[in-house]
């Protein structure tokens, strides 16, 4: 890890750039570096693959700030970390930018991969699910109904009736594309009949009508790791759409939403409560019992302490994705004043309010004192 280069370096921004900032200039070093424009260049292959892993890491709310934090250590692993291994790998990953009108015109980019024939690549798919504090602090599996393209058990995903087989398409002689020369520039398209295919499928499948795929249910299983932020995408390699002729299967990317829970509010892996207690508990000091994610806990309330006040339970907070030691739960103390008062309480506080003027609390005394000479 130590001769990786910075990422933010890698694309040229500052570490303050925006997504958007971030996204226009990683498409700008692809149109440089792509294969199709740099054919044998394996310096160029490599700038091609660097800006990808850059790409995937700052792109992606939570694996940049574990990267600002901990640099490349903070994306290896669970965290994140990808080292595209094939220009398909990248291709699969980000086809919604490659899956231009651009790369389209250059290089006969079609869905986030090169049409040159033969089974392509099937498309990514998104979903999102639910989760709560609890999930967040152990973990949790969850099976997630999608309907997702599946090969055509009837032809095996050739599309042809049976008995019959695709043939080669005549208008690119099964390359997928065709060239168009113009002066000195050779531009490469993908060919319009066979839709970058290569084959022509003459007697199509009743039961798919050609496509050789159909649309299915499939249940899958989503592991979500402990300490996940909400809003943070997953990518489970492979479990999108089977491609065309029983090509590989995209990925499936699943956004993740935590539940706000009902008295605890997060603030990093530190977990936040407001906690009443009565007066004299907060004057006379007290032991209570303070609920948490996993069980009540008993805290101690010192003497004198005032609203606002935050005690710390160490350890009671949430894991980090890098698995590092959990945070504390905060609870920030509301001293409550009563709206009623029996006789005898009413008859107590008065005796309290006649000492006051002898024996005052110094920080209520400073207090008072800054608004007398506020007005002085």
């Amino acid at each position: 890890m130590a001769d990786k280069r910075d990422y933010y370096e890698i694309l040229g921004v500052g570490r303050d750039a925006d997504r958007e900032t971030i996204k226009k200039s990683y498409r700008q070093l692809a149109l440089q570096y792509h294969p199709d424009r740099n054919p044998g260049d394996k310096a160029a292959e490599e700038s091609f693959k660097e800006a990808a892993e850059a790409y995937e890491v700052l792109s992606d709310n939570q694996k940049r700030q574990a990267y600002d934090r901990f640099g490349h250590a903070g994306v290896q692993g669970s965290a994140g970390g990808h080292s595209f291994s094939s220009f398909e790998d990248i291709f699969g990953a980000f086809g919604d930018i490659f899956a231009d009108s651009v790369f389209d015109g250059l290089f006969g980019v079609r869905g986030g991969r090169r049409s040159r024939g033969g089974p392509g690549r099937g498309a990514s798919l998104r979903c999102e699910i639910a989760v709560d504090l609890a999930d967040v602090l152990t973990g949790v599996t969850r099976t997630l109904e999608i309907r997702r393209q599946e090969t055509c058990d009837e032809c095996s995903g050739s599309g042809a009736a049976d008995g019959t087989e695709p043939v080669t398409c005549r208008a690119c002689q099964g390359h997928g594309e065709v060239q168009h020369t113009q002066g000195f520039l050779t531009m490469r398209t993908v060919c319009s009949r066979c839709r970058g295919a290569g084959m022509m499928i003459e007697s199509p499948c009743s039961s798919c009508r050609g496509q050789g795929r159909h649309s299915k249910p499939a249940q899958i299983r989503i592991n979500v790791p402990p300490g996940i932020d909400d809003g943070t995408q997953l990518r489970m390699n492979g479990q999108g759409d089977v491609g065309p002729q029983s090509g590989p299967r995209g990925d499936l990317y699943c956004l993740v939403h935590v539940t706000p829970h009902e008295y605890l509010r997060r603030h990093g892996r530190d977990l936040v409560m407001e906690m009443p207690i009565a007066f004299t508990q907060a004057a006379l000091g007290a032991t209570i019992l303070v609920p948490t994610l996993e069980a009540e806990t008993e805290i101690s309330i010192p003497r004198g302490t005032q609203t606002g006040d935050i005690i710390k339970i160490k350890d009671k907070g949430l894991p980090t994705l890098e698995g590092r030691r959990r945070g504390s739960q905060l609870v920030q103390i509301f001293v409550e004043v009563p709206r009623k008062l029996s006789a005898r309480q009413e008859e107590l506080l008065l005796e309290l309010a006649e000492t006051e003027e002898v024996k005052v609390e110094p920080r209520r005394k400073g207090f008072f004192d800054k608004v007398r000479q506020y007005f002085e």
